[in-house]
């Protein structure tokens, strides 16, 4: 009998593990232990350059990035690349093995101009020559409902991200029952929504306007949205897979099990914890969140409520939305000083000078 804890939420449960920003090794551990995809955001770089056991390669493929252009900005957006298509040839076989179902690796490049629908397409083009199992990672904005169009339209999987409203979500539906009733083609729509991240976005607010909220209410808002974006998916039938994202703690797994969802978590400090802990697989997704929790939710927080109600944000506010904001400035944070780095590496290297010791050359956080 198999006791570990992944391997039995995938044999009593619809529920899938992917992981997120993985190294290479955390890559090999996640997938021998039941992970089926891997999701890649644009903090990845950094995260690797920074890591102490994948510093030192991380810095050998930046440099070669930087001798293969005379660009900065192209130069780490190939990094990035040269990061991902390690991981993604790692779960190329499970795509191969799965008809194409399983072994997606996800991939969101430049967050400084994720405004902009043709740089979203020519990254994501580009970044679809790094192997056949490479999703594209698109922020659920106005722009990037544009780009998605554009993509679906040619048959391109797509991982909507930086999704926290159940409008975004239904956004993203609508424009892909529109497209694929179009041209006939169905590519594989991965829908990610990221509670973890929506909390954070919530406790700071009511710290900071000094509200007065239990803990155990606020402990179940992100999660109450992701239950009800799933609800409605099945609701009304939409062909998307439905992601939980940005895990900030062991409960955005284990509250997601017994849906047909893939929960994506990093390795350290929630996959590793959660195989530590081996819980018993129980279904908790179905559980009702009480109204009267909904109800101070509602009355208490107003981007709560915004993200909660069907039609509580428009296309046009999604980018704008408080929470879209928070997640998208801790990429653009890492993104520029992966661009500063690679700017100094680029001068060192002309100089001759540069030591690749990458304890020497690791990112502050």
């Amino acid at each position: 009998m198999d006791t570990q804890y992944f391997h039995r939420v995938t044999k009593l449960s619809p529920t899938r593990f992917w992981i997120n920003n993985p190294t290479r090794e955390q890559a090999d551990l996640a997938i021998a232990a039941g992970a089926v995809g891997c999701t890649n955001n644009p903090s990845y770089s950094q995260k690797m350059i920074d890591h102490p056991g994948e510093g030192l390669y991380a810095s050998q493929l930046l440099d070669e990035a930087i001798n293969e252009t005379n660009s900065t900005n192209e130069a780490v957006v190939l990094f990035q690349r040269k990061l991902v298509k390690s991981i993604a040839e790692k779960f190329l076989p499970l795509y191969r093995h799965s008809d194409g179902m399983q072994g997606y690796v996800s991939i969101q490049g430049d967050p400084i101009n994720e405004e902009d629908t043709d740089v979203i397409l020519r990254e994501a083009r580009s970044n679809l020559q790094i192997g056949k199992n490479i999703c594209c990672k698109v922020p659920t904005t106005e722009a990037g409902l544009i780009a998605m169009e554009v993509l679906i339209g040619e048959g391109v999987a797509v991982n909507a991200t930086e999704i926290f409203g159940v409008s975004q979500m239904i956004s993203v539906c609508e424009l892909y029952k529109r497209v694929t009733s179009r041209t006939g083609k169905k590519p594989m729509l991965y829908m990610s929504h990221i509670a973890g991240i929506y909390d954070d976005y919530l406790i700071n607010y009511v710290d900071e306007k000094k509200l007065k909220i239990e803990p155990d209410i606020l402990w179940q808002a992100g999660l109450a949205i992701a239950r009800k974006t799933y609800d409605v998916i099945k609701e009304r039938g939409y062909s998307a897979v439905f992601v939980a994202g940005g895990a900030r703690g062991l409960q955005h797994f284990t509250e997601m099990v017994g849906g047909e969802v893939c929960v994506t978590i990093n390795w350290e400090g929630t996959a590793d914890k959660l195989l530590e802990a081996n819980y018993p697989v129980v279904y908790r997704i179905f559980n009702p969140v009480p109204q009267k929790v909904i109800d101070e939710l509602m009355e208490e927080l107003p981007d709560f409520k915004r993200g909660y109600l069907e039609d509580g944000l428009s296309e046009e506010e999604y980018e704008g939305f408080g929470p879209v904001q928070l997640f998208r400035s801790s990429f653009i944070k890492s993104w520029k000083q992966v661009l500063h780095l690679a700017e100094e590496r680029r001068n060192a290297l002309k100089a001759g000078a540069f030591n690749l010791d990458a304890q020497d050359n690791r990112i502050s956080q």
